[in-house]
């Protein structure tokens, strides 16, 4: 693997690790009522979009009568990410 691969490769890690850091803290912090309310959205948000992809992708491989194969790390990534924009999306909404 060429070394500016293996840099990206690490780079994307380390994003996504961060942003499932700040998913979980933002989880775990209570915070005021505003700022629960905007985590509130945010993950409502997140669980809806990500239960509505599963939701596709099972209908999809039904009707192609392929197995089902998903790969969590990616849905997990995706969650964050989803999650993430939400976050800062309410928090402008919101005043946060």
């Amino acid at each position: 693997m060429p070394v500016g691969a293996a840099i990206f490769l690490g780079v994307v890690l380390l994003i996504f690790t961060v942003l499932d850091v700040i998913m979980l803290v933002s989880l775990l912090i209570p915070g005021d009522e505003r700022n629960q309310v905007i985590v509130w959205k945010a993950s409502s948000f997140t669980l809806l979009a990500t239960i509505g992809a599963k939701i596709l992708d099972v209908i999809e491989n039904f009707v192609k009568a392929q197995p089902m194969t998903a790969n969590p790390l990616i849905q997990l990534e995706v969650a964050a990410i989803l999650y993430f924009i939400a976050l800062m999306y309410y928090r402008r909404k919101h005043g946060g």
